[in-house]
């Protein structure tokens, strides 16, 4: 590939940054901490969102190619760089059925929000949007990208925007804020640990930045377009996420506020006020439109990482399947088929509210296992290649160090809280909650472990596979 026809720019990139990471659908699991999501934001950044900003900028400049599977793979060995890419790739599945879910709430505001509580409309909604996204992704990364840029535009930017517009302006007209808005509101009682479970909430509304990494070749100058969309990215996804959380809990009861619907139900309340409530389904699209922009770059991005160790030879010959723009068409639609059978399960659980928070606790907890190998690898990686050019590196002389041991830290630490259910949403037994969580956690490490134990050489790839699609 050339260096003109390389279809990504730094906006693209950017774009494509923020539609992966940032997403409304966020803001009503962190406004439970009210104006301490401020708070939380920013020690998320700071012991976790920066440090994998940093450490992705100089792993994927320094090896460009394939993205957290290389990295794993040159500083730990080829079973964990497998093992690694696959946790990339579940942790989506697991999570894919709570942004459909939030998809379909969404849509239902355009009409009529009653359905959001029908089950039978949000799984056709859910099926519709998955598969639909799932094809289109089949037209290659140009396409792809274009998604991406114009839902962070018009499903993210421009409605995060709004949200904290229309919110200092309910607020500052003198009507009454929901949550305390006191200095003494802004740091929560760090004491309770029960309070501090739902940063894990917040962490993963951050994750992902080194999921661009797979696309960091596909950039006319990764030595310098890279680090400088993650810059631009980074400033942006905190700045919506911390204002548009407080956003939603300056007008949503907490004890009111809807995980799924909450952002929403923000919307209504302030378009009612100010009178413009028929502005409500434009708004449900357009966020509609976002987290469809949100799911359609994920679709890709593991995938692609999945691939890469399939090329290797860690699956077997029908999973490096690629049609002629290059997309793995087998894993995508393996991967439509997993999503499609657990949303099945997930429409069917009792407590939505509780269903949606084990899903998304339990993605964190894969992430987190994912992210602290990274750390290491990254550290591993300069000792290992001290030669291997850098373009860029995390700065100081012992700035790596820092970076990486602060980050297996935070991971070991957020692991940890996630085993405690939080007080703010009922999960039931705390008994049947963890063995939830370590059951989940437990099969998806165990899992690849066994398919990487049946590899044999017949898979490794002999010739471009490639199909006629």
């Amino acid at each position: 590939m050339t260096k003109s026809n390389r279809p990504l720019s730094v906006v693209t990139l950017t774009m494509i940054n923020i539609a992966a990471i940032c997403n409304i659908k966020n803001f009503p699991l962190s406004a439970l901490y009210g104006l301490s999501s401020i708070f939380f934001y920013a020690l998320a950044a700071i012991i976790y969102f920066i440090p994998i900003a940093l450490v992705s900028a100089e792993l994927s400049t320094a090896w460009p190619s394939r993205g957290i599977y290389t990295w794993i793979r040159e500083a730990l060995g080829g079973k964990m760089g497998f093992l690694v890419v696959w946790l990339q790739w579940v942790e989506n599945i697991i999570w894919y059925p709570t942004i459909l879910s939030f998809i379909a709430a969404t849509i239902a505001y355009a009409f009529d929000p009653s359905y959001a509580e029908n089950k039978l409309y949000v799984l056709c909604v859910v099926l519709i949007s998955f598969w639909t996204v799932t094809f289109l992704n089949f037209l290659g990364m140009r396409v792809s990208g274009w998604i991406s840029t114009m839902a962070a535009l018009l499903g993210t930017m421009i409605p995060g925007a709004c949200i904290i517009l229309l919110a200092a302006a309910w607020y500052f007209s003198g009507n009454p804020s929901q949550t305390p808005l006191s200095w003494s509101a802004l740091v929560p009682d760090l004491t309770n640990i029960n309070q501090l479970v739902i940063f894990s909430g917040i962490l993963l509304a951050l994750a992902g930045m080194e999921m661009s990494g797979v696309h960091a070749k596909e950039v006319a100058n990764p030595q310098k377009d890279y680090p400088k969309a993650i810059v631009i990215s980074s400033i942006v996804i905190l700045f919506l996420s911390s204002f548009g959380s407080l956003a939603v809990a300056i007008v949503v009861p907490k004890d009111a506020i809807n995980l799924a619907a909450g952002s929403m139900e923000a919307f209504s309340v302030f378009l009612a006020n100010y009178q413009i409530s028929w502005l409500i389904p434009f708004v449900a699209i357009m966020m509609a439109m976002g987290a469809l922009g949100m799911m359609s770059t994920w679709i890709v991005g593991p995938t692609k990482g999945v691939l890469a160790s399939a090329l290797d030879g860690d699956l077997p010959p029908l999973f490096q399947k690629m049609n002629r723009r290059e997309m793995p068409v087998t894993l995508l639609i393996t991967q439509a088929i997993f999503v499609t059978a657990l949303s099945l399960v997930f429409l069917f659980m009792p407590s939505v509210s509780s269903s949606y928070w084990i899903l998304v606790n339990m993605t964190v907890q894969v992430y987190l296992i994912m992210y602290f190998f990274m750390f290491l690898s990254a550290l591993i990686l300069r000792y290992k290649y001290p030669d291997q050019e850098r373009p860029y590196r995390v700065p100081g002389r012992y700035g790596i160090h820092l970076v990486c041991i602060l980050g297996m830290a935070a991971c070991g630490f957020s692991f940890f809280l996630g085993f405690i259910p939080p007080e703010q949403i009922n999960t039931g037994s705390t008994l049947s909650y963890e063995m939830i969580l370590l059951g989940g956690i437990a099969f998806f490490l165990i899992l690849p472990l066994i398919i990487y134990s049946q590899k044999k050489e017949s898979w490794k790839l002999q010739k471009h596979p490639r199909s006629e699609g």
